[in-house]
């Protein structure tokens, strides 16, 4: 096929609604991943949490967010995308504002009334209410509004346009906290995805076709829930990819105090964090045009030992370039993995569940960076503040990952036998 002729396949196989939800994307992982890159050293050197509570806080925010994406696929379904993105971005302006505003005088008679770390972690989760409901929504507009030629590529676009946010949110985050202080960078994030509530409200439409089902019923909505826990096959292929965020969130949740507290204490470390959106803008679609005859799962194996590994860069080289080092390699894993991912859980979803099915997709990323923030920073206490050898947290990360990547190729040959194109039998 010429590049003319797949140019006219692009533009004729990706609706309207597919571009806004998109490009709405982009805001959204902006405020997001602004936040993220900021929220360790906002807990740790602004609020003083110790480096164990700035661990699990932090992991806390990451984990609710994807974790109540599951429910959130599920009320998207009901509501419909339209009202559902409209509804998200208006909680994530008031949530991201609050975040900012922990410190300010007005919040201090709740503040002061309860313990620092309950009132926090309450804040943190607010987040979570408005993306829960983005995430599915976006996927599942993606897969709705691509005809089945571009789809692949589709999921790609998405990809990409999640990491133009994700490497644009640090590097604003950086500028932001340089010249405004570290709370304004949530104020910045708020303003972000109220602008996103006036582009959904205005420009996008449902992405439904004539022979697409009505909305599911409350009792459909509990058995489309029923039908992805049972049989367990896919939960137990969800329940093991955990441990692929756990090695990758730590990107978010130790290295910012590590790059602080082991070599340099004046470095952005939000300017770091812009590595790995930038390296997935560069290369995804190289790195999927690469991968494409490499079946999903198996590309979904291979990206989690990569991004494992990643962390033996700066094990070694205890170095700025060496953290950025590291975080390139782990967005190499990345990009070879997430697309196949989404793809080979879209397969799976039944037309009137892929709200559902996308919602747990992202079930993996939340367990990962709960459980990846209290690991991390008890590994980085522990090896760090205590014996002065930082280089064995790494270690023990990277042995997460590859163990992930084992029971994953168990997990192929064993309890998911058969054809790939039949994955919906396993």
């Amino acid at each position: 096929m010429s590049f003319t002729q797949r140019l006219q396949e692009v533009r004729e196989g990706f609706e309207r609604p597919f571009w806004i939800a998109n490009l709405s994307e982009i805001f959204e992982r902006l405020s997001y991943y602004g936040a993220f890159s900021s929220l360790a050293l906002y807990l740790q050197e602004k609020l003083s949490f110790s480096t164990e509570q700035t661990g699990t806080l932090t992991g806390l925010f990451g984990g609710m967010v994807w974790f109540l994406a599951i429910f959130g696929g599920a009320i998207a379904d009901k509501l419909g995308f339209r009202r559902a993105l409209s509804l998200a971005y208006l909680i994530l302006a008031a949530a991201y504002f609050l975040i900012g505003s922990i410190g300010a005088s007005w919040l201090a008679p709740i503040r002061n009334a309860v313990p620092l770390s309950f009132f926090v972690g309450f804040i943190l989760i607010l987040p979570a209410l408005g993306i829960a409901l983005v995430k599915p929504c976006v996927v599942g507009t993606t897969a709705r509004a691509s005809k089945e030629n571009v789809r692949q590529l589709g999921y790609s676009i998405y990809y990409t346009m999640v990491n133009i946010g994700g490497a644009a949110g640090p590097y604003l985050a950086g500028v932001a906290h340089d010249h405004l202080g570290v709370e304004n960078v949530f104020r910045v994030s708020a303003l972000s995805v109220f602008a996103m509530f006036f582009l959904v409200l205005l420009l996008f439409r449902e992405p439904r076709k004539a022979d697409d089902p009505p909305p599911p019923s409350v009792l459909d909505v509990i058995r489309n829930f029923g039908k992805v826990l049972w049989p367990p096959k896919f939960l137990i292929f969800l329940l093991i990819f955990t441990g692929y965020w756990i090695v990758f969130w730590q990107q978010y949740i130790t290295l910012p105090g590590y790059i602080h507290n082991s070599i340099s204490a004046t470095v952005s470390v939000e300017k770091i964090l812009v590595t790995d959106g930038a390296i997935v803008i560069c290369l995804t679609l190289l790195m999927n045009f690469l991968t494409k005859k490499v079946p999903a799962f198996q590309a979904v194996i291979l990206g989690t030992v990569i991004s494992s590994l990643s962390w033996l860069v700066v094990a070694f080289w205890p170095t700025v370039l060496g953290a950025i080092f590291s975080i390139a390699v782990l967005a190499l894993g990345e990009i070879i993995q997430a697309p196949r991912y989404y793809e080979y859980i879209a397969t799976l979803a039944p037309p009137e569940q892929q709200g559902t099915y996308m919602g747990f997709a992202f079930l993996p990323i939340g367990i990962g960076s709960l459980i990846g923030g209290w690991f991390g920073g008890r590994l980085m206490h522990h090896y760090a503040e205590q014996l002065h050898q930082p280089q064995w947290a790494w270690y023990g990360i990277t042995a997460v990952g590859l163990l992930t990547a084992l029971l994953l190729l168990i997990y192929d040959r064993i309890v998911k036998p058969g054809r790939e194109s039949q994955p919906a039998a396993s």
